[in-house]
């Protein structure tokens, strides 16, 4: 029993210590954020939900391995593979996202047609013909692209690994510790999930103090390389 209260212990220090180490935690939430002018709310639910996410995927992978019998090796290397495919998902994101700023600064620069041929056929067609449209349909197509961006996070997040945590459940398993099990993966879940709530509310009252009003357009351009770039630090850094 006294393992165990250990082993909740650690539990929590390790949800908390390797959301602070991984900026992927909450960085893509603050600058996402502020380039689309998300709420407090809204931002602290994009980040709830997907921290949900996150979490939950590995718990659902711990369980069934341990239901299954798969060693800590075989359930580790699925956590890296799944890793790989969330750190490219992160890079493309960003720069879809990139090129997204970049139509939208020549847009605002008076090249809303956007003839150049190296972005054309990088952006959607209705990018394209956003500029066309009435404000009521500019306001909902704007709504639209929200709640893509916000749902794009979540299954990278889904997809992203919490490869501390597959150890963890490993030792109450072999103790045949359901309970033990439970508690560790709520309380890494936990402590995981509100670390990420509380850097990003920090990030998100400190963005306020940026008067960007006047470079909004470079705020979405910025947001892209910094995901992008969290997302080759994840696969060749191994961040």
């Amino acid at each position: 029993m006294k393992e165990l209260y250990l082993l909740y212990g650690t539990a929590a220090s390790l949800g908390f210590f390797h959301t602070i180490l991984g900026p992927d935690h909450y960085v893509p939430f603050i600058v996402l954020s502020k380039a689309r002018n998300w709420s407090k709310s809204k931002t602290l639910w994009v980040t709830f939900i997907s921290g949900i996410g996150h979490v939950g995927s590995t718990v659902l992978l711990g369980f069934l391995g341990v239901a299954l019998g798969l060693s800590i090796n075989k359930l580790e290397s699925i956590e890296m593979f799944r890793g790989e495919i969330a750190g490219w998902m992160l890079f493309v994101f960003g720069l879809i996202y990139f090129f997204y700023g970049v139509y939208r600064q020549m847009k605002r620069n008076g090249h809303g047609h956007v003839h150049h041929p190296v972005f054309s056929f990088l952006l959607p067609k209705k990018a394209r013909r956003m500029h066309h449209l009435p404000t009521d349909e500019n306001e909902a197509e704007k709504k639209k692209q929200a709640g893509i961006t916000s749902w794009m996070l979540f299954l990278i997040f889904v997809l992203g690994p919490c490869e501390v945590l597959i150890p963890l459940l490993i030792f109450p398993a072999a103790e045949h510790s359901t309970i033990g099990i439970v508690m560790v993966a709520l309380i890494f879940g936990i402590a995981t999930v509100a670390t990420m709530l509380g850097i990003v509310y920090l990030g998100f009252k400190g963005s306020k103090h940026l008067n960007l009003k006047q470079k909004s357009e470079f705020v979405h351009i910025a947001a892209g390389l910094v995901i992008a770039f969290l997302g080759v630090s994840i696969l060749f850094f191994g961040w």
